[in-house]
Parts: structure tokens; C-alpha cells; sequence
């Protein structure tokens, strides 16, 4: 401590009192005894007090052999004593004594001879408890040896955060070495680290006494200054006995290798994770469009800031795909994922658009090699083969366009088209780990495209199989108007089943028919088509509704054992009446001016094609201004609701027999078609007309 920080009274004076201890020589206890010529004792100390046992009083003027040594030693003390004191000559060493209470203990001694202003010889005696002289020499040299040989480099720096002294861990670490550490700042030893956050974290360890533990550090140092290290930093905070802050205590672990190996996993199980998602989040659907959606989703931003999902356009048609060098790409564009209005996505073809991508430019490369293309940095000669026109290469390099990963899309050996990742803002460029990832996704969504698009296909000849067989329009007939809706079911397996007729028969009449042929696909749309043909022609014998369905019953016997429902109902303007005959069809509903709606009570009947039940025919009343409704069970079965609850969800929704019948149509396929009802839709509504 300085005489400035010396503690004082409030009058300004020393402080007096016991002083705790604040150094080296306070923790060994060193015990000072000076000696007149005669080997008398003249001063005595407190801590000669505490090492031997006897007070000042008891000490002073008595000679210090005979006080403290035993009588086989006094010969060797006298001859230490006066060699001392003729030579000058210091003397040091281990020797025991014997303490006031009788025991004796090995003190470490170091005397010397002194001489005062007037001439007087005297000698000075220094002495502490040897076996806490060896801890401190013990602890001191095991201090020496780790600092010198730890592999951690340790540094201390003073107040002003300059370097007092470093550990050899350390040079070698900085590529510096001690002296020129020593008495420079962090900044003037190494200037190519960003230290300004290392600056006030010591400054703060500093002022708080609080330790920083275990923080990261990145950067270069003269030891390699070609390649970014990673550091484990801590700051300890040095205090002396007294508190006075002496300065910061660094140490430094070089954790290259470990922050390469948690990079790499975390980038492992990012990869995963986009894996994982991509398995959950593509294929929900065997929309074709939809599916190529949610590569482009899953794919940004994980792995680009644009992703786009293009396939050629023989793929899409069905045709085969194989491209010969000199052979442009026709491409038709199916999804595209970004960030919105940005001249990236403004360069990329819109999702629908067919467009021709020249044999040297990098997609065209990708669908006909079939191998990823990558171009980790994007310099401005590589836009022209990366944008379709220079347009697009314009707005390619002003979105910052610097790395560029195409891969194909490739399912049961064939090349669909390509996944075509960019990045403009995340700054870090495609490599080859991003390669793996792409390749992995595009080949799991590859494969559910090609289910999308076969499945498209396929519904597409069932629908227009299905749509080939159906009315276009219904005809216009005597006393009455007609609307009609068909909707397919979601699926290409679920195509097919269900019809309506509107058929114009002799004096003024009109059958009205729907049915739902049981089964799915293809075969119920054949089917269907064949009953319908066999409605058509046996209507034109104007045989009670009855009589129809018996013949209709046979004609489905002979078709592969199908079955088939179908409510048959004749109207006849002049009598204002419907003769309706019901094969285990739902029954229609009938609604009149200033009546409830009702389901009218028909024999329900069996299905066509059980064969051996008879039909019946009931005959209602049709007075101009009723309303009967025809429809198929996919208008109202759900699986969550009864049957009964939807019919009467259906009279609910009949509530103004003055309504247009084509908004009467769109109001009960919106509120009645349940999304999980994926089966197909047939509904027929017919008003009665006043005859002119």
C-alpha cells in the first residue's frame, strides 16, 4: 500500500491499531531480532514474539543463544555468529530453536551484519516457521510450473488492460512472444482481432469483480493469420490482501476444432430437421401444383431465399423426356417461393408459364444430365446462363444474386425437371453439404410429383370419360325448368359414379332420372354410361316408372354383378302430376308455395342389379310453382353427422320455393358438401311450369 492509500483517521492522522495482514511477509510471519556485538539482544519484534514464544520484555538484553538454542548448539551459533560479524558476510539456512515453552522447531534463518550512523556493529536476525517458508516455496513453484507448462494460455494485464506477463500457452497462441507482450495493450499486440467487446468485458470484470467465464472469441492472429480460430475466453479479476485491484487475469482455450464439430452437427441436425419437415410437408395432396408448393416452401428460407420448381413440359403431358445436347428445355413453371415482390422473383418464370430455356444455360444443363449444377459464387459472366433472356439477368444481378444450386427432379429414372435454389441475401454460399440436402429433398419430392402427375392424368381421363357421359345442358322440355350441377370427387379413384337425365318423351312429358352407380374409377364411369344409354332408350317406350326400373334391373344384373340406385320419375304437365318409381335411392324432396318442404314418402326399394324384387309406383302431385329436388348420397352423408341430420339440413336450406333454381343449386352443393365427403355429386331441381 502507498503512503496515499494509507489508511487514516477523520482528523486526518495515521490510523493506529492491529493491521491485518497485506502481504507476502505478513503470511510468513517473518520475525526481525537485532544483535549487539555481544550476541545481546537490542530489538525484538512482534513476530519474533509469536515465532518464539517470549515477550519483548522477556527477550530484551538477554543473549539470544542461550534464549533460544539448545546448549549442543551453542558452540555452532557462536561460530555462525562471529564469522557474521567479522566478514560481513550473510548467512542463511534451516536451523531449530527452542520455543518458551520447552519444544523445539525448525525456523528458517537469514542474518546479516548492520552498521549504524555511528559505526556501531550490530546483527539482524530474520526468521520464519520453516515448514510455512516450504508450503509458500511448494505452492509458488507448483504456481510456476502449471502457468510455464499448462496448455491454456494465461495472460495478466494491469488496470490499463496492458500485458504484465504471459505463459509460453499463450505466445504460441498469439504468435508474439513475451517480451513483446509485456507493457502492451490488447490492441497494440493484436491488431487483427475486433476487440472493442473484449475491451468492456474486461473493463466491466474490473469494475465488478464479476468473472466472465467460458466466453467465445473469433478471429486471426499473427500465429495464423490465414484462417479464423474460435477461443474460450475467461476473466478473473486480481485483488491483494487488502482489495486493491491489481489487474484482470485472462486465460484462453483454443476450441477450433470443437466449434467446427458442434458447426457441423448443428448443421447435421438442421439438415434433419429440413428433412423431417420436407417428408411431413410434401405430398399432402396429389395436386400437382400444390405438391411442387410445398418443395419451394420447405426449401425457403432453410436452404435459398428463392426456390423454384420447374418440370419439363413432355413430363407434364406424359410424353417422354429425354433431351439431346443441342435441345433447348421447354419448361412449364409450377411453383415459385421468395421473398415477395423482390427483382429475384421478378427474373423467375410465374407458376403456369411455359417457357424455353436455351441448350447453355445451367437448367437446361441440370434436366439433361440429370446432375446437380452448382455455382457457389455467382460473378456477373454466369447471370446470362443462369436467367432465361438478359432481362432476367439484369434483375438478377440487382437483386444479388451470388450463389446459385440447381438439382434435377428425378422419380423411377426418369427426369421430371429441376428444383432451382438462389441466394441474395443469406450471405454464405451453396457448398456441397447444401448439394446433399437439395439432392435429398428433390429426390423425396420427385417422387411424390410423380404421383401427383400421374394421378392428374389419370383423373383427367376419368373426368372426361365421366363428363362425355353426363347432359351438357338439360333440354328444354314442356312445363318445366331445369338446373343441374355435377361435381367430381377429389379423387381419381372416387371418379365416376353418379348421373342425371333430363329426357323429353311424348305428349309434353319429361323423366327426370338420378342415379349413383356403387363402386369408383373408371369402371362405375363406364358402367354409368351404359345405364344411362339403357334409361334413355327404355324412357322412349313411355313404360310406367315401375316397369323402367325392372328392365334397368336386369340390364345391371348382366354388367359384372354392379349395383346401382336410381330414383325415375315421369312428369306430366297436363294431369300436374309426377309418377315416381325409387330403387334404393335417397328420396327426393318436394317444395310448394306456402308448405314446409317435405321428403317425399316413396317405397325406398332395392338397388338395381339384386334382381327378383319388384318396384312401385307412387304418384304425386306437381302443380306449377313446386319444386322437386333429385341428388346423390354425396350431398349430404358426412361421416360425422347422421343421416337423418343432413336431410334435415337440406329441407332447412329449401326455404323460398321462388328462388332461381340455378342459385337453389350453387347455395346446396356450398352449404351441404362436406369437405371429408369425397364422393361425387349429382343434383337435379325441376320447377313446375303453368303451360301457355
Amino acid at each position: 500500500m502507498s503512503a496515499a492509500e494509507a489508511p487514516v483517521t477523520e482528523s486526518g492522522e495515521p490510523a493506529r491499531g492491529p493491521v491485518r495482514p497485506g502481504g507476502l511477509l505478513d503470511v510468513l510471519g517473518v520475525a526481525s531480532v537485532v544483535l549487539d556485538t555481544d550476541g545481546r539482544i537490542v530489538l525484538w519484534s512482534p513476530q519474533a514474539e509469536e515465532l518464539f514464544g517470549y515477550t519483548a520484555r522477556e527477550a530484551l538484553g538477554q543473549y539470544a543463544a542461550r534464549l533460544m538454542v539448545h546448549e549442543r548448539h551453542l558452540h555452532l551459533v557462536g561460530k555462525l555468529f562471529a564469522d557474521v560479524m567479522r566478514t560481513g558476510e550473510s548467512w542463511a539456512g534451516g536451523f531449530p530453536i527452542r520455543h518458551k515453552d520447552g519444544s523445539t522447531r525448525l525456523v528458517e534463518f537469514r542474518n546479516m551484519r548492520l552498521l549504524d550512523d555511528r559505526g556501531d556493529v550490530y546483527a539482524l536476525g530474520l526468521a520464519a516457521d520453516q515448514s510455512t517458508v516450504r508450503r509458500l516455496e511448494q505452492d509458488v513453484a507448483l504456481s510456476e510450473r502449471m502457468v510455464k507448462q499448462s496448455p491454456i494460455g494465461l495472460a495478466v494485464l494491469d488496470t490499463e488492460l496492458r500485458f504484465v506477463s504471459v505463459n509460453p500457452a499463450l505466445e504460441k497462441i498469439n504468435g508474439v512472444t513475451a517480451e513483446r507482450h509485456v507493457g502492451r495493450t490488447l490492441r497494440e499486440v493484436l491488431p487483427q482481432l475486433a476487440l472493442d467487446a473484449l475491451e468492456s468485458a474486461a473493463r466491466r470484470v474490473l469494475d465488478t469483480g464479476d468473472p466472465l467465464i467460458d466466453d467465445t472469441v473469433v478471429g486471426r492472429t499473427p500465429a495464423d493469420p490465414d484462417e479464423d480460430h474460435t477461443w474460450s475466453l475467461s476473466l478473473y479479476r486480481l485483488d491483494d490482501a487488502m482489495e486493491n485491484v491489481l489487474g484482470v487475469a485472462l486465460s484462453l482455450v483454443d476450441i477450433t476444432e470443437q466449434h467446427r464439430a458442434s458447426v457441423e452437427a448443428e448443421a447435421a441436425r438442421r439438415r434433419l430437421a429440413v428433412i423431417a419437415d420436407a417428408s411431413a410437408r410434401i405430398g399432402t395432396t396429389l395436386e400437382l401444383e400444390r405438391t411442387a408448393f410445398e418443395l419451394a416452401e420447405v426449401a425457403v428460407p432453410e436452404l435459398a431465399d428463392v426456390a423454384a420448381v420447374d418440370l419439363l413440359e413432355a413430363v407434364v403431358e406424359g410424353r417422354p423426356s429425354t433431351l439431346g445436347p443441342s435441345e433447348p428445355a421447354v419448361i412449364q413453371a409450377l411453383a415459385l417461393r421468395g421473398e415477395t415482390d423482390s427483382d429475384a422473383l421478378r427474373a423467375a418464370d410465374p407458376p403456369g408459364r411455359i417457357a424455353r430455356y436455351a441448350p447453355d444455360l445451367l437448367v437446361t444443363e441440370c434436366v439433361r444430365t440429370g446432375e446437380a449444377v452448382l455455382v457457389p459464387q455467382v460473378k456477373a459472366d454466369d447471370l446470362p446462363r443462369i436467367a432465361r433472356d438478359p432481362e432476367a439477368a439484369m434483375l438478377l444481378g440487382r437483386a444479388g444474386l451470388h450463389s446459385y444450386l440447381a438439382v434435377p427432379l428425378i422419380a423411377r429414372g426418369e427426369v421430371l425437371g429441376a428444383l432451382d435454389l438462389k441466394r441474395t441475401r443469406n450471405p454464405v454460399p451453396f457448398d456441397e453439404d447444401d448439394v446433399l440436402l437439395a439432392k435429398e429433398l428433390a429426390a423425396r419430392a420427385a417422387v411424390q410429383i410423380d404421383n401427383a402427375r400421374w394421378y392428374q392424368n389419370a383423373r383427367n381421363t376419368a373426368l372426361t370419360l365421366q363428363r362425355s357421359l353426363l347432359p351438357s345442358h338439360p333440354p328444354v322440355t314442356t312445363g318445366l325448368e331445369v338446373a343441374s350441377r355435377y361435381q367430381p370427387a377429389g379423387a381419381t379413384s372416387e371418379v365416376g359414379g353418379d348421373w342425371f337425365d333430363v329426357i323429353p318423351l311424348e305428349g309434353g312429358k319429361t323423366a327426370l332420372v338420378v342415379g349413383d352407380v356403387m363402386g369408383s374409377g373408371i369402371t362405375a364411369a363406364a358402367t354409368m354410361g351404359r345405364l344411362r344409354t339403357a334409361t334413355t332408350t327404355l324412357a322412349a317406350l313411355d313404360l310406367d316408372p315401375a316397369l323402367l326400373l325392372e328392365h334397368l334391373d336386369k340390364t345391371t344384373s348382366a354388367l359384372d354383378h354392379s349395383i346401382a340406385t336410381c330414383v325415375y320419375a315421369v312428369h306430366d304437365p297436363h294431369l300436374r302430376q309426377c309418377r315416381i318409381a325409387n330403387a334404393g335411392h335417397l328420396p327426393p324432396a318436394r317444395l310448394r308455395p306456402g308448405r314446409p318442404p317435405e321428403l317425399l314418402e316413396l317405397p325406398t326399394g332395392v338397388p338395381l342389379g339384386v334382381g327378383g324384387v319388384e318396384f312401385s309406383t307412387v304418384t304425386v302431385d306437381f302443380d306449377p310453382g313446386d319444386v322437386l329436388v333429385f341428388y346423390t348420397d354425396g350431398l349430404v352423408e358426412t361421416r360425422c353427422h347422421s343421416l337423418d341430420e343432413r336431410l334435415d339440413a337440406l329441407l332447412a336450406l329449401l326455404d323460398d320455393p321462388a328462388r332461381p333454381l340455378e342459385e337453389v343449386c350453387d347455395l346446396l352443393l356450398r352449404t351441404l358438401h362436406h369437405p371429408d365427403n369425397h364422393d361425387d355429386v349429382a343434383l337435379l331441381i325441376a320447377r313446375a311450369q303453368k303451360l301457355p
